[in-house]
């Protein structure tokens, strides 16, 4: 009896905390197709629909305002940032991890605190440089400006994965007659490709989320991102039209939702084998 007890117990408080973490998101949804005089009146069921759903609030958005020009300059903007991301993380952590020794991967401690800084004190500086080139109020500032950010997080997020990987494979590919640099792509990489997705799934929600440097850096609507754009032009007046917001943050978080969920376990991985690299190190 106590085992069914503790197993009831346990599931119940799993419900619950489920619940409580999916509840903003089932609101967020059934908040799209309400009417505004059933979304307002509060004598009504607030998860029924009294006067029935609407479409009309979602086609407004996307047909009515600037919204669909956020989501594709975030599109472009999170792909720039993905792959100048990888391209400059990958290498540096498998440097800092196998031919600077032990003072290379303690570095890379060093990497993730320059992450820890907070963009408030980061975004007059980074402006006078956007500007120095030219990019000002531009989606391409913002593209170079955000891998300062996810740049030495994954570095360091990859630094634990390629230290996890056993030098003796490496040396074995070598004397087998591959170069260190096909060794890297034939042995070492695919076994890192839980990091590499871990690293993917953060730098582009990490540029979906920024509003400091967007704020920052663009005033113009055709350079906007969706961080930005939506509470900047989306909120009309002194009057929140929730449908169209609900809509607007239902197309970013329902994806990241969907991404996040599976590569859960890559994600897992990446930060288990990041902290171990750092007890090690």
């Amino acid at each position: 009896m106590a085992r069914i007890l503790r197993t009831g117990s346990f599931y119940l408080g799993l419900f619950l905390c489920s619940l409580f973490a999916i509840f903003p998101g089932i609101w967020m949804v059934i908040s799209i197709f309400k009417k505004s005089s059933d979304l307002y009146s509060t004598g009504h069921n607030p998860f029924l629909y009294h006067p029935g759903p609407t479409l009309s609030h979602a086609i407004y958005l996307f047909t009515q305002t600037h919204f669909p020009t956020f989501v594709l300059n975030s599109a472009i903007i999170g792909g720039c940032v993905v792959g100048i991301t990888i391209l400059l993380a990958v290498p540096a952590a498998y440097a800092l991890a196998r031919l600077t020794g032990h003072w290379g991967e303690r570095s890379g401690m060093v990497l993730f605190l320059v992450y820890l800084i907070p963009p408030s004190l980061l975004f007059l500086p980074m402006y006078q440089l956007v500007s120095f080139l030219g990019l000002a109020n531009t989606i391409w500032g913002l593209a170079i400006v955000y891998p300062t950010i996810t740049v030495p997080f994954c570095t360091w997020l990859l630094l634990g994965f390629f230290r996890s990987v056993p030098r003796e494979l490496d040396e074995a590919a070598m004397i087998d007659g591959c170069s260190r640099f096909r060794a890297f792509l034939r042995i070492v990489l695919p076994l890192t490709l839980p990091g590499i997705a871990a690293c993917i799934v953060f730098a582009f929600s990490l540029q979906l989320s920024d509003y400091i440097y967007a704020a920052t850096f663009v005033t113009s609507s055709s350079a906007m991102t969706i961080s930005f754009g939506v509470p900047t032009e989306l909120i009309r007046g002194d009057v929140f039209f929730w449908q169209g917001l609900m809509a607007a943050d239902a197309v970013v978080s329902i994806p990241l939702m969907l991404a996040y969920g599976l590569l859960f376990d890559k994600l897992v991985a990446g930060f288990q084998s990041a902290e171990t690299a750092a007890a090690g190190g």
